[in-house]
């Protein structure tokens, strides 16, 4: 069989016509590469699947990482009916023909049947509850397959039906099995003999996508179709058939927040080498870089504040140089301040300010403006008490006088606290030595955590 011939007359596809992704699809489990903590010997599911108590479920993870072919493969293995939906063009109407499938099976043949939605993500409220009776009655078993996180997307009485797999990205190693299995066996590439030059530009490309990488390798074998077998992989054959390296990074879904988290906490560590990383990730796969700048104009008055008050300003400058520039010039001033915020010293302050005061607000509704605190424009006002005893801090040395400028309900709180670094330490001092015993900026010292503590932001 020829791998570069031309499509035949048939109706039927030959093996050529059929990509070696799918050629190379296993169908038993023995077979199945990676994942060995879902489906591993010893673990639930495999369990499950062996003794055919098998429960719905979901598979969380990537492209190209084997859901739907875990989800095949356990059809097979527990010889269920399989019907396989795609949540993109399927609706309420084609759910319920398979629960009347699943029906039938189950009452006349007592077959199983399994329902796999690709994309489960995508259907609706209603879809998604159309499918709650026949899950929770065991009508039939639902093989939900998502790329976004289930939490957000599916319905908490789902969720509550159906355990949550997530498939992690297969390993390099994992890669390889599945390529050397592929040449070895694969009744296309097989006669080809393809050796390997270059497994690492290759495994590097396919990103843990088994299907990339299995595409990657068909088309490089198809840049040496004048040549005769044994064909010899390279570098370049891989870089060409990849063309450009399509990261996966969903704007809307969850690796897209996972890859800027990633971002503001390596901001916040301190690290400008991983905060430059994790941009160029999100640059590479097509970020709005106003979208990171935005986040950075956040990041600037959150977590760096006073102890660096031109961080804002610069943030600020970024954001504006972004609209005005636009790609590519604009990643060289994101980098600039990127770096400058990840080297930058740290506070957090002004978030843990507002969030204490609004505590307070919130804990006292009726809190009233002191008197002291009123402007007196009429004479009524002034007779009311309005002004009285406020003073005017410009009429003092330094500008500045002991008074209560809180509610009595609130007296003595204090809510901003400078730390020890940067600007803020000199903030610090001045507070201190202007207010003295009236507030005692002392407890709002942090002590340092042990090395083993973690933060969770």
């Amino acid at each position: 069989m020829d791998l570069f011939s031309q499509n035949g007359t048939s109706a039927t596809p030959s093996g050529e016509e059929v990509p070696l992704a799918e050629r190379c699809r296993p169908r038993r489990l023995d077979d199945f590469v990676g994942h060995e903590s879902i489906i591993g010997p010893g673990t639930v599911l495999r369990e499950e699947i062996r003794h055919h108590r098998l429960k719905s479920l979901i598979l969380w993870g990537p492209p190209g990482v084997g859901k739907t072919t875990l989800a095949r493969i356990i059809a097979r293995e527990i010889q269920a009916d399989f019907v396989a939906l795609s949540a993109v063009a399927a609706g309420v109407a084609d759910v319920r023909k398979v629960i009347d499938r699943a029906t039938k099976n189950r009452k006349y043949l007592q077959k199983t049947t399994i329902l796999f939605i690709d994309e489960i993500h995508r259907f609706n409220k209603a879809q998604q509850d159309a499918l709650l009776h026949a899950v929770e009655d065991g009508t039939l078993i639902l093989i939900g397959a998502t790329t976004e996180n289930p939490s957000f997307e599916v319905i908490p009485p789902l969720l509550s039906r159906c355990p949550v797999y997530p498939m992690q990205p297969l390993r390099k190693e994992d890669i390889r099995r599945i390529v050397e299995r592929a040449l070895a066996q694969d009744m296309v590439l097989q006669p080809l003999r393809i050796q390997i030059q270059d497994w690492e530009t290759l495994l590097q490309l396919a990103a843990g996508d088994a299907r990339r990488a299995l595409n990657i390798v068909e088309k490089a074998a198809e840049l040496h179709q004048d040549e005769s077998p044994p064909i010899t992989l390279a570098r370049t054959d891989f870089e060409k058939a990849a063309l450009q390296k399509t990261l996966y990074y969903d704007k809307a879904g969850a690796l897209h927040y996972d890859v800027i988290s990633a971002f503001i906490k390596s901001l916040r560590g301190s690290d400008p080498d991983a905060a430059i990383f994790w941009m160029a990730r999100m640059l590479a796969a097509g970020e709005d870089p106003k979208f990171i700048a935005r986040r950075m104009l956040i990041f600037a008055a959150e977590d760096i504040g006073n102890a660096d008050p031109y961080a804002l300003t610069l943030a600020t400058s970024c954001f504006t140089a972004v609209t005005y520039i636009g790609m590519p010039e604009a990643q060289i001033i994101l980098t600039q301040v990127a770096a400058y915020l990840a080297a930058a010293p740290k506070s957090n302050a002004a978030i843990v300010a507002i969030n204490k005061a609004l505590e307070d607000v919130r804990n006292h509704p009726g809190v009233q403006v002191p008197l002291a605190l009123r402007n007196a424009p009429t004479t009524l006002l002034a007779n009311l008490g309005y002004g009285k005893d406020y003073h005017y801090a410009h009429d003092y040395p330094e500008h500045f006088i002991r008074m209560a400028y809180l509610p009595p309900e609130i007296q003595g709180r204090i809510y901003y606290h400078p730390g020890e670094l940067g600007k803020e330490k000199e903030i610090r001092k001045r507070l201190m030595e202007l207010w003295g015993e009236w507030k005692d900026y002392t407890q709002g010292e942090k002590k340092p955590k042990s090395k083993k503590s973690g933060a969770s932001r």
